[in-house]
């Protein structure tokens, strides 16, 4: 990522939405029972502060994806609901803006780098001279204002993903919603994503819901780790991450950040397998 389209993160970030405030998003007694049966969420309720950066981790079928997929409105629970406290409580005007980061880069192969951070401007009536000065400077935040004209099957599978967050924020979105996007990615290029990743949320201060089945990633990135039982899903600990930012290898390498990992681990080795002790 350029340095040069960033500034400083603040050591004490603030958080906008204030302690007290009501929760950007709610989840309550969310649960989603899919056609052939399976259960695959159970009574699951979470509060999503403003500002916060918050990672679910759970083993494979846990729901976490179904999760975030309701979030984002592409899929409906089969009870319980989503709201929107913030905007109930008068502080938006309606549901905000959400950027979704899915697993895969998705693409469009026959377009370039630019036309495919611009389509959901597009999609929106932005034409692409009025959004040709938005477009280049999300892709300086994410290092890539140089491969504006580059097609996908020119980049590297870090720089694909690296469009697909700019893609996701060109909106400006208040809520993230990141669906295991690096897991597909090197150890060094997704620690280096990690980074950026990070120093973009402490500039910008979004909302960010992060799933991933790494324990190492969700410690470093979180200010808290949601950890989700084996199907159906529901929340067993909510863990906070009380280590400041800006974060970078002095916590990654820190006695904290091993102690961190040992809890969470042990956290979600218990969900796996409620009827061990270790």
């Amino acid at each position: 990522m350029s340095n040069a389209a960033l500034t400083p993160a603040p050591l004490n970030r603030p958080r906008p939405a204030g302690g007290d405030a009501p929760p950007l998003v709610s989840l309550r007694s969310i649960s989603k029972t899919f056609s052939n049966g399976t259960l695959a969420l159970q009574n699951m309720s979470l509060d999503v502060k403003q500002g916060e950066f918050i990672s679910l981790l759970g083993p494979s079928g846990c729901g976490k994806s179904t999760a975030l997929r309701i979030v984002a409105g592409l899929g409906a629970p089969s009870s319980g609901a989503i709201a929107w406290p913030a905007a109930e409580a008068g502080q938006h005007s309606e549901r905000p803006e959400i950027g979704f980061v899915f697993q895969e880069p998705t693409l469009m192969p026959w377009a370039t780098v630019f036309k495919n951070v611009w389509l959901p401007l597009r999609l929106k009536g932005v034409g692409k001279r009025a959004a040709a000065a938005e477009v280049m400077e999300t892709l300086r935040m994410v290092g890539l204002e140089t491969f504006a004209n580059a097609y996908p099957r020119e980049l590297s599978g870090g720089m694909k993903m690296r469009v697909s967050i700019a893609r996701a924020l060109i909106t400006k979105p208040a809520l993230l919603l990141m669906d295991e996007p690096f897991a597909a990615l090197d150890e060094i290029t997704r620690f280096k994503l990690n980074n950026d990743l990070l120093e973009l949320w402490e500039r910008f201060h979004w909302t960010v819901i992060f799933v991933t089945h790494s324990v190492f990633e969700s410690v470093y990135l979180s200010e808290r780790i949601v950890v989700m039982a084996a199907r159906p899903g529901r929340v067993v600990r909510d863990i906070v991450i009380d280590a400041p930012h800006p974060r970078g290898e002095e916590f990654r390498t820190s006695a904290v950040y091993n102690d961190y990992c040992r809890d969470v681990s042990f956290a979600l080795h218990s969900a796996m397998n409620p009827g061990d002790h270790l």
